[in-house]
């Protein structure tokens, strides 16, 4: 297969909107290889100011001048920092394209010479560096790249464009505000939705899709284990949370293989576990969080029921209180 660039893959598909005009230089490839220089400038930009999640300030003010500058009408600020263009075109069917705009707490280690530097105080107040580990700068860059491509090309197809710039994605909020401010009644409901996801595991140039799901589920889990704190030298006047957590952090990975059938997919995944202050104390508290995928909601349910269950006699089997 031939190596094109990213947008041009997006492009090829979005012409099929209206009408085709016969001019071989504004053909989705040949447009995106003529601009690709300048859409990599945009995604460096992108890449070396990332944003974490319900931070995305200037992301979507970025996003927001490029879709206008792109002849899209756009309205900034919808649902946090959401992001809303609409470019019409005649008579035709309604198209949504969709970008996320949130970056991860991942400090960058690749050495490029555009990589991320930015560092922030985490919710601990620990400094963490911030990175756009996850590609959303890629799908960011391509969504201008269409809106520009669709803008200079307009007698190339019909009908109305919805672009959308999704916050908070990494965190399942930003999506929910956005249909929380009315995101479908406020703007033209799409006859069709399209978003992508860059995919380390292809070549570049290439574009995977399946029948079917193609992405999973996902929830975020946040377990508070509650204990009773003391000096470590004292344990049996303690209940120790940290404890509690290690025995619950086994038994969750047994969710999955003992409860779940094995042509059923599903993950748990325990990402970060915080507690104590110092080697001689037990804590009063240990927090967990954990992220979850499946396809259906049989499963989604079953894994969120049996974490509740397993931390409940978790906590139960130490004589400790609740968790939440």
């Amino acid at each position: 297969m031939p190596r094109r660039p990213l947008a041009a893959w997006l492009l090829s598909g979005l012409v099929a909107l209206g009408p085709a005009s016969p001019a071989p230089a504004e053909e989705p490839t040949a447009w995106a290889s003529a601009h690709l220089k300048e859409l990599f400038t945009l995604y460096k930009h992108f890449h070396q100011h990332p944003e974490l999640s319900l931070e995305e300030r200037e992301t979507a003010a970025r996003v927001a001048e490029e879709l206008e500058e792109a002849g899209a009408e756009v309205t900034p600020g919808f649902g946090g920092h959401g992001v809303v263009g609409v470019t019409a075109n005649g008579k035709g069917p309604t198209l949504l394209i969709r970008t996320d705009l949130d970056a991860l707490p991942v400090t960058e280690q690749t050495q490029l010479t555009y990589a991320s530097t930015v560092k922030v105080k985490d919710a601990r107040g620990a400094e963490t560096g911030v990175m756009h580990a996850c590609g959303h700068d890629i799908h960011i860059t391509s969504l201008i790249g269409v809106a520009r491509y669709l803008n200079e090309n307009k007698d190339r197809w019909k009908g109305t464009v919805v672009f959308i710039g999704q916050p908070a994605e990494e965190r399942g909020e930003g999506a929910l505000q956005m249909l929380n401010a009315g995101l479908f009644e406020k703007f033209p409901k799409p006859d069709y939705a399209l978003a992508m996801h860059v995919d380390s595991h292809l070549a570049a140039g290439k574009v995977g899709y399946l029948a079917g799901y193609t992405l999973a589920n996902v929830d975020s889990v946040d377990i508070k284990l509650r204990g009773r704190g003391g000096h470590g030298a004292f344990p049996h006047t303690t209940v120790d949370p940290i404890v509690q957590a290690a025995r619950l952090i086994l038994d969750l990975q047994t969710i999955v293989s003992r409860e779940i059938k094995p042509t059923e997919p599903a993950v748990v995944t325990v990402g970060a576990i915080h507690a104590g202050t110092k080697h001689n104390i037990i804590g009063d508290e240990c927090h967990l969080q954990l992220t979850l995928r499946s396809y259906s909601d049989e499963v989604r349910q079953h894994l969120l029921k049996a974490i509740r269950r397993k931390a409940a006699a978790t906590a139960a089997s130490t004589d400790a209180p609740e968790p939440s």
